[in-house]
């Protein structure tokens, strides 16, 4: 390109292959590093950074009061990322490490590890080959605004923090009836969770500190430092609730981490909603078109019009209307499409639309008048799910980067994942 002339003629095909191949966060990324790390000759350090290729690892934060269930999530999330989890635990607890060894000996004689100490230990575990090439989850580090800042300092900046968050009154009960298993470090509760194996309940041991005036004491601590802690990371906070079943906590926070980091660079969001009937799809499209100003192209609608019309395009497709083979592809289980559809009746004096479980209508005298699409019968909605599901493996093939959405959930928390991996562009499989 000559530097001398203007305007440049840039080609359409360099925006787009700098879209596909993520140049410009190639490019931020870089430049992250370098001002972290400040190298004093840049061009190896970038190539050493680029032949690592570890820009999308988790490096995750996890932070919650005492019985929030933050090393539990820490736990399930490390096994489902292939990640590594770093406690003050384990790190205190290494045996090839000096600086653990003489963190233990502090521990022993004052009770305590100093900051100072505790960050250059997460720094020295941090910088270890497997956390560069996996990737990290902090449990309950940070533990105050002194070691943020300290970690920030390192330039050892998460992409992902999540906080853990429950009234006081819930978390006392769950603690004191925690219980843990000294070989698998699983932690169970004597109400909420007791194991069902005899041998796992033989071996199963109260920790220590978590009566209920300990517990209080631990959480009036964590409420003075959590306040203080925040704002070291206003961008890339999630507060979930851990007053909730565990499975949907992990859900929900793996769900967030899985959400790559916002990029600045210009793109064009082009957005394939594939689910069998009842899973979402119209609902989402238009909730999506709204926000965005995307423009909604319906594919049934289309191919109706194209037959209505009567144009050659039309006349092709015909056959497959008349066959009833129109192809559809969010994930949700046959049980919860059928509840879905087959309740599904329209007022036929008015035209508006109910649903005998989640929007029955106001009077009995309009429930007397509902009538049911021929196409909403058991017998129909299974076999246009089977019709899907015989394509979905070359569907699935044909679009390798696709995401995989659970549907059957609010259609508001199916939005906020489709809606994450439109403004922050999810990460590629990992292979």
């Amino acid at each position: 390109m000559d530097a001398t002339t203007a305007p440049h003629l840039i080609p359409p095909e360099m925006p787009q292959y700098g879209e596909d191949n993520h140049i410009f966060e190639l490019m931020q990324n870089l430049l992250e590093q370098l001002l972290i790390h400040q190298p004093q000759d840049p061009i190896p350090f970038m190539i050493q950074h680029l032949h690592r290729n570890n820009d999308n690892v988790p490096k995750i934060v996890i932070l919650g009061p005492p019985a929030s269930g933050k090393t539990t999530i820490a736990m399930w999330l490390c096994k489902h990322l292939d990640s590594n989890l770093v406690t003050k635990e384990n790190l205190t607890g290494r045996e090839a490490s000096h600086l653990a060894e003489a963190a233990r000996a502090h521990l022993e004689s004052s009770k305590t590890v100093s900051n100072k100490m505790l960050v250059t230990l997460v720094k020295e575990r941090l910088n270890e080959d497997d956390c560069l090439r996996k990737g990290w989850i902090l449990d309950g580090i940070p533990e105050n605004r002194e070691q943020a800042l300290m970690i920030q300092t390192l330039g050892l900046a998460p992409r992902h923090v999540i906080v853990l968050s429950a009234p006081d009154t819930v978390l006392i009960e769950r603690n004191v009836g925690k219980r843990i298993d000294p070989v698998t470090g699983e932690i169970y509760h004597t109400t909420f969770d007791w194991p069902s194996e005899p041998e796992i309940q033989n071996r199963l041991t109260e920790p220590e500190g978590i009566s209920e005036l300990e517990t209080a004491q631990k959480l009036l601590e964590y409420h003075r430092n959590i306040i203080r802690i925040l704002p070291s990371y206003p961008k890339i906070l999630k507060n979930i609730s851990a007053d909730q079943p565990c499975v949907d906590v992990f859900y929900q926070a793996l769900t967030y981490v899985q959400t790559g980091r916002r990029c600045n660079a210009p793109f064009t969001p082009k957005v394939l909603l594939c689910g069998p009937s009842g899973s979402g799809k119209s609902l989402q499209a238009t909730l999506l078109a709204q926000k965005y100003g995307l423009v909604n192209v319906f594919c049934g609608q289309l191919l109706k019009e194209a037959v209505a019309a009567k144009s050659s395009f039309g006349e092709l497709i015909q056959p497959f209307f008349e066959k009833q083979m129109t192809v559809f592809f969010l994930n949700v289980p046959l049980d919860s499409i059928l509840e879905r559809l087959t309740l599904r009746r329209t007022d036929p004096v008015t035209g508006e639309r109910f649903h005998l479980m989640y929007k029955p209508p106001p009077t009995m005298e309009v429930q007397v008048r509902l009538l049911q699409n021929p196409k909403d019968s058991e017998e129909h909605i299974r076999l246009r799910m089977d019709l899907f599901y015989r394509n979905f493996g070359d569907l699935e093939q044909f679009y390798d980067r696709a995401i995989t959405v659970n549907g059957d959930q609010d259609p508001y928390t199916v939005f906020e994942y489709i809606e994450s991996g439109i403004i922050n562009p999810l990460p590629k499989k990992m292979t």
